[in-house]
């Protein structure tokens, strides 16, 4: 949309001398050290083409009137909008650019080539065509890439046939209020993309959500059961071209292998207090995703480490510590699931004070997953030392309750049969505390060693 404004501004030689100037800088950074200065600098370097390129069509209409004649000619025999919308929708799809496609659009109607009511559903379907790329790209990926893409296509698609019913209705008196905020071909028609742009977005922003759940049932997640057909959520080879993004998405996708492991906590706790058969399978299931995901991860950063650069490197180390303290959460989880399911099958439970002491202990632990998620999230460490501090709690609740039910025992209100199951809970909470402070510090050191990052941070 800006381009298409800038590409109308085109004729004054001052926007001229800044677009070259963008080309040529962008021309010297491909030159230089860095990936992300290169990137920076093909982006303006292409960026500075296209008008270049717009500029030497504009002159070859100028120099060569018969050009200009063809094309009036041409669409004078294509003046049907929907045909007009179909030609603009496939134009932009062969190119794969909407930015260039209006360029051209707005150059030709410049110069007199194209009539400015064509030119309108041209650019209505050059709005379609543009979503190929997003439909090319997602290909294979994921499910959320696909519903990105079909999210894309279906917000164009639906404004676009708006417009095209509103300007095919009333295409002279859209003309008339374009010719009276300028008196310049092109701007009229880089305000027309303007317009519809944002309009087409203020109309649809309230009913997002309902879009949303139309290309989640058009594209639901895959069920699967075994690992062999497992996919990751955010992570896809296909982002190791974008070694920036691939970062972003890995920590996407840590999140949410955290939020898989903090659920089979609470579950396994559940399944304590209930019958814990209803829990197993879930549990289980969840488990294979969490040892999946860290796996699949791991080998994912293996093959980005090479490929990020300084900034990138520290936030990808870390994501290898806190993948494996992550997992490890994970299979504490399954064996506290493994204990309910063997005490329910030998009929043992835990006295209703021993089940209190737990639920103090787990409460803890639980504010711990959330402070750590918070922090790794937001990479603020504004809250680790509360973190720490939990950490010490835990560790004094699992003295504390182990010495009381060795006196529980020997006042005989707990059963020595309780005992290994017992001191497994509290030690395995205990570590999972540990393994969550692990995760909080990365943000600070890459290992989440706390003596390490308050020596890195003195």
């Amino acid at each position: 949309t800006v381009t298409g404004v800038i590409v109308a501004f085109s004729y004054l030689k001052v926007v001229k001398m800044i677009v070259a100037a963008l080309a040529f800088v962008g021309v010297m950074l491909t030159f230089l050290k860095g990936e992300r200065i290169k990137q920076i600098g093909g982006i303006l370097c292409g960026f500075g083409l296209i008008f270049v390129g717009l500029d030497v069509m504009g002159s070859a209409f100028d120099n060569y009137p018969e050009i200009t004649i063809f094309f009036q000619n041409l669409f004078k025999q294509v003046d049907f909008p929907l045909l007009l919308v179909v030609l603009g929708a496939v134009f932009t799809a062969i190119i794969q650019s909407s930015s260039a496609a209006t360029g051209i659009f707005i150059t030709m109607v410049g110069v007199g080539a194209l009539g400015l009511d064509c030119a309108l559903f041209l650019v209505l379907g050059s709005n379609i065509g543009t979503c190929i790329t997003a439909v090319l790209a997602c290909i294979g990926s994921v499910e959320n890439a696909k519903r990105t893409a079909l999210f894309h296509l279906s917000f164009n698609v639906i404004g676009s046939i708006v417009f095209t019913m509103i300007i095919w209705l009333f295409k002279d008196q859209a003309v008339e209020i374009l010719q009276s905020f300028t008196s310049s071909r092109e701007m009229q028609l880089a305000w027309f993309h303007v317009i519809f742009n944002v309009v087409t977005t203020i109309l649809l922003l309230p009913f997002l959500k309902q879009l949303v759940t139309l290309v989640t049932k058009i594209i639901p997640d895959k069920v699967v059961r075994d690992t062999e057909n497992r996919q990751l959520k955010y992570v896809d080879e296909l982002l190791l071209k974008t070694p920036s993004v691939a970062v972003m998405q890995v920590k996407k996708e840590v999140q949410y292998m955290a939020e898989q492991a903090q659920e089979n906590l609470k579950k396994s706790f559940a399944a304590l207090n209930d019958v814990a058969t209803e829990y197993s399978a879930e549990i289980e299931e969840r488990e294979q995703a969490i040892n999946f995901t860290n796996k699949a991860v791991t080998r994912f950063l293996i093959k980005l480490s090479p490929l990020v650069d300084v900034s990138d490197e520290r936030h990808v180390g870390a994501y290898f510590h806190v993948l494996n303290d992550l997992e490890r959460i994970g299979d504490h989880a399954e064996n506290f699931s493994e204990i309910a399911l063997e005490m329910q099958e030998k009929n043992l439970a835990f006295s209703e004070v021993a089940m209190q002491e737990l639920h103090e202990m787990e409460d803890a632990v639980l504010r711990m997953f959330e402070i750590a998620a918070e922090a790794f999230e937001d990479m603020n460490s504004a809250r680790l030392n509360e973190l720490a501090a939990l950490e010490n709690q835990v560790d004094n609740m699992k003295r504390d309750l182990t010495t009381r039910h060795y006196a529980r025992l020997a006042e005989g209100c707990c059963k020595i049969e309780h005992s290994p199951y017992f001191s497994s809970m509290v030690v395995g909470l205990e570590r999972v505390a540990d393994h969550l402070v692990n995760v909080g510090y990365s943000i600070l050191n890459p290992t989440g060693s706390q003596s390490e990052a308050k020596n890195a941070e003195n």
